[in-house]
C-alpha cells in the first residue's frame, strides 16, 4: 500500500468520525470545511472497501449501525495516536495537542475535574477535553483515554489504573448551620442534629459508621434521623451549603468549599469512610502524552487542595 493509499484512508477514517460525531453528513461537510457531496461519497467509498454499511441513513436522521458502531469504537484511538505522533514529530510546535476523551461519574465531573479545567486548559491551549458524564457499574474503559472512578480505598480491580488521590469521607455543615444549632462535640450528639444522608442502590439507609484514622478499630454507629434522603450527592451538597443539616462527603469533593470558608467540617477527626480515585486506562501498552500531562496535572492539584482543607480543618 503506497503512502497516498493510507493517506487517503486515513481521510475515510476522519471523515467517518466527524459524520458520526456530527450525526449528518452536511454538519460534518461544514465542520471539515468540504462538500456534503465529497463527504457522502468518501463515506460510500469506505463502506465499499469494508464490505458493509456504517450508517443507517433516513430523511430525518443518520445513526450508526451495529459495524459503524465497532469501526468508530476501534478507529478513535487509531486517529488520536496519529494526531499525538504529528504533533510530537513536528518540529514547529512544542504544545500538545489532540482529544482528550474522558469518563467519569457526575460528583467527580461537577467538583474535581471541572474547576480544574481552566488552569489545565491555560497550560495546555491545544488539548480538547471531550468528557461523557454519566453513573455506570462497568464504564466502558476501552472507549476512553482515562475514565476516571470513585472507590472504596481497598479497590483492586484487574485493570490498568492509577491513582490520584485517596480522601476521608468525612461530615461537613454551613457555619450558618453550626451557629444555629452548634457543633456537636461527640458523635452520639448527631442525634439531636439535621443529617442529611445519601440513599445506596445497595440496601436500606444504615447508621453512620465512625471512626478516627488512628484509631480504625474503635467503630460508632448513629441512628441519627435524617432529614433528607437523596440518592444524589450533589442535592446533599447543595442543602449543606444553604444550612440545612449535616452530610458526609469524600473530601476531594469538599476541598474547594472548606479552604473557602463555605462549609466547616464536623466531628473532627473523626471520619465515616475511606476513598480512592483512579483513573483507568485502556489495556495498552502506549499512553498518549496528553493523557500522562493530564493525569500528572490531576494528581497536583487533588492532592494539594486535599492537603490545603486538612490544613483548614485542623485550625478549626
Amino acid at each position: 500500500m503506497g503512502l497516498g493509499a493510507i493517506v487517503d484512508h486515513l481521510l475515510c477514517m476522519r471523515v467517518f468520525e466527524k459524520v458520526a460525531d456530527e450525526s449528518g453528513f452536511a454538519a460534518a461537510a461544514r465542520a471539515m470545511d468540504m462538500s456534503p457531496p465529497v463527504v457522502t461519497r468518501v463515506v460510500a467509498e469506505l463502506e465499499t472497501h469494508l464490505g458493509t454499511r456504517l450508517f443507517q441513513r433516513t430523511t430525518r436522521r443518520v445513526s450508526l449501525t451495529e459495524a459503524g458502531e465497532a469501526y468508530l469504537a476501534s478507529i478513535r484511538q487509531i486517529l488520536q495516536d496519529v494526531a499525538e505522533a504529528d504533533a510530537i514529530a513536528s518540529a514547529h510546535t512544542v504544545e500538545l495537542a489532540g482529544r482528550l476523551r474522558v469518563h467519569t461519574e457526575p460528583v467527580l465531573a461537577s467538583y474535581v475535574i471541572a474547576p480544574l479545567l481552566s488552569s489545565f486548559r491555560q497550560r495546555h491551549p491545544g488539548i480538547v477535553v471531550d468528557m461523557d458524564v454519566e453513573t455506570r457499574r462497568d464504564p466502558p474503559i476501552e472507549d476512553y483515554d482515562i475514565t476516571l472512578l470513585g472507590t472504596d480505598a481497598s479497590f483492586n480491580a484487574d485493570i490498568v489504573a492509577r491513582k490520584v488521590v485517596e480522601s476521608d469521607a468525612i461530615l461537613v455543615a454551613s457555619p450558618d448551620y453550626v451557629k444555629r444549632r452548634g457543633m456537636p462535640a461527640t458523635p452520639q450528639d448527631l442525634a439531636r442534629h439535621d443529617s442529611l444522608r445519601l440513599r445506596r442502590p445497595e440496601g436500606p439507609l444504615r447508621p453512620w459508621r465512625m471512626w478516627r484514622a488512628s484509631d480504625p478499630e474503635q467503630v460508632l454507629e448513629t441512628n441519627a434521623d435524617p432529614v433528607l434522603i437523596a440518592n444524589h450527592t450533589d442535592t446533599l451538597l447543595r442543602a449543606a451549603l444553604d444550612g440545612a443539616g449535616i452530610t458526609s462527603i469524600s473530601l476531594d469533593v469538599v476541598a474547594p468549599y472548606l479552604t473557602g470558608g463555605q462549609l466547616i467540617r464536623v466531628l473532627n477527626p473523626w471520619i465515616t469512610g475511606q476513598l480512592a480515585m483512579y483513573a483507568a486506562l485502556p489495556s495498552r501498552k502506549f499512553v498518549p502524552r496528553r493523557s500522562r500531562v493530564f493525569l500528572d496535572f490531576l494528581v497536583e492539584r487533588t492532592r494539594k487542595q486535599n492537603s490545603e482543607a486538612l490544613r483548614v480543618c485542623g485550625a478549626l
